[in-house]
This record gives C-alpha cells, sequence and structure tokens, in this order.
C-alpha cells in the first residue's frame, strides 16, 4: 500500500484510546526494522526523519527509502518530519512526499512560535499534509541543551488551546516533564496537567522522548490523551549495542549479513515491544 495519512491514523489511536509508535530512522536497516515490526503486530506505525537525519542521510533517498517499503507493507505507514526547524524545511520534506510535518518552534516566544507555525500550517494544508506543532519545551532537544528534566517550562493547558486556535495544527507536543534522549533518572510525567490539557485540546496529542519512560507511565498518558510516541534514542542505542555484540564473537566476520542482521533483528524487537506497550497489547 502506498504511504497513509498520518493524520487518520492519530484521529483512529485517539477514538479507540491507544497511542501509535513513531520511531526515527536513518537507512534501510532502521527502516526494515520498524515497518517488519509493525506487520508483525497488525499495527500502524510512524516512520519519522528529524534534521540530523535528513542532514546525515538525505530527505529525498529516506523517503524513497520508506516510501518503497511502505508500498509493499501489509500494514498502513505514514512518512513524518520531527522537530522541523524552518517552513524551508517542510517545505522540503512535503515535496519529497512527506504525509505530515512538525515545525518546533516552542524554543521561541509565545507569539512567534504561533507565527512560525502558522506559515506551517497554511503551506501544508494546501498540500494536503497535516501538521504537529508544540508548545511548552521538551528538553534535551534540537534546540535545548538544558539539563534534562531541570526548569524547562511545561505545557500550559489555557496557552495550548490558545496555540491550537491561532495554529490549526492536526495534532500538538506537549510537556508534561518528558524530554529527548536517556534520563539522568526516572521521569515523573504531570498526569494532571496533561488532563487538563486533553480537556481543552480536541486534536491528538504527542509524547516526545519516550526513550526511558517506565511502562506503567506509558499506559498512563495514553490513557489521559497521548495518541503518538516517539521513540529515537533507545532505537539508535538498540543498533550500536548489537553492534558492538556481533563484532565482540569470536566467529565474527566483516560481511553484510553478519553485520547488519543481527542488529535490525534485535531493534526489530525493541519496535515491537513498544508498539505492543502503547497499543495495551501486554
Amino acid at each position: 500500500m502506498s504511504l497513509s495519512d498520518t493524520k487518520s491514523l492519530l484521529a483512529d489511536a485517539r477514538s479507540k484510546g491507544y497511542a501509535v509508535g513513531a520511531f526515527t530512522v536513518w537507512d534501510m536497516e532502521s527502516v526494515q526494522a520498524v515497518v517488519a515490526a509493525a506487520e508483525s503486530l497488525g499495527l500502524p506505525v510512524i516512520a519519522q526523519v528529524g534534521p540530523w537525519e535528513a542532514d546525515f542521510a538525505g530527505m529525498e533517498l529516506l523517503a524513497e527509502i520508506i516510501k518503497h517499503v511502505a508500498a509493499r507493507a501489509s500494514v498502513p505507514v505514514a512518512l513524518h518530519l520531527d522537530h522541523g526547524e524552518s517552513l524551508e524545511r517542510a517545505k522540503e520534506a512535503i515535496r519529497c512526499g512527506f504525509t505530515s510535518v512538525m515545525i518546533d518552534a516552542s524554543h521561541l516566544p509565545f507569539h512567534e512560535n504561533v507565527a512560525l507555525t502558522r506559515e506551517v500550517v497554511a503551506f501544508a494544508r494546501s498540500a494536503g499534509v497535516s501538521t504537529e506543532g508544540e508548545i511548552g519545551v521538551v528538553g534535551g532537544g534540537i534546540h535545548s541543551a538544558e539539563i534534562r528534566g531541570g526548569g524547562l517550562p511545561m505545557t500550559d493547558p489555557e496557552e495550548a488551546a490558545r496555540f491550537l486556535a491561532e495554529t490549526g495544527v492536526d495534532a500538538l507536543a506537549v510537556a508534561i516533564g518528558n524530554a529527548h534522549g536517556f534520563y539522568a533518572r526516572t521521569p515523573r510525567l504531570d498526569f494532571e496537567r496533561l488532563s487538563r490539557i486533553a480537556e481543552k485540546v480536541p486534536v491528538p496529542l504527542v509524547l516526545h522522548g519516550g526513550t526511558g519512560i517506565p511502562e506503567e507511565a506509558i499506559r498512563e498518558a495514553v490513557r489521559r490523551g497521548i495518541s503518538k510516541i516517539n521513540i529515537c534514542t533507545e532505537f539508535v542505542a538498540a543498533f550500536g549495542r548489537a553492534f558492538q555484540e556481533v563484532q565482540g564473537r569470536a566467529d565474527f566476520a566483516y560481511n553484510v549479513p553478519k553485520l547488519f542482521s543481527y542488529p535490525r533483528r534485535l531493534a526489530m524487537e525493541l519496535v515491537a515491544q513498544k508498539m505492543r506497550l502503547f497499543a495495551f497489547r501486554g
């Protein structure tokens, strides 16, 4: 099947009370691992590309790989720009066939965040592409070097409602104590804040920084309104650890199947584990 509409996938998740997994990809093996995991469970999935991955591999090349794999997949696969930092980056992704784009202007003052997000929404909507914005600051990301979880502004429910009204985004990323990368200590998500946001914001909510959040906290976040959960660092680390492990074996010899098959399989198992969690499948 062809690439799926991200907005439709998240609307279904919101209505049925589960979350779609969104996994950062950067090459053929990462794409194959994500889609194979989704197919093993019969669940929809989002392959996402951020600025670092786009600069590393090339936006167009990654899009073509994902579109090729998605066209042969037995489950819906959407293609998402994660943490787009400019209108130009969003336009590039849309030209390459992405089905949704995120503009992350959360580090800017509210009115500047609104202005840039509104520009991206207008362009994306004219192309039939859905959008994600962010209000509040999720630490550790492309715009932030602060200590994880320390003193960053969380999403204010009233401000979130105003942001949605003024931008028209199709999904909203929120800051409730979550952060990107590995956590130095167990994160404590503000679930009451999340519930208040969900009451005031009638679009799917997104949880960035899914790496390292305890399973029960993930389930509670989904129960309280999260419809999309992003995983990057843990997925990248799965490949890294597996590469180290396979090269440490006594029978290791450098050839493509020996070096790449095992890391891809372990990464696929991680994705499947996360997707089962997000969909309340044990």
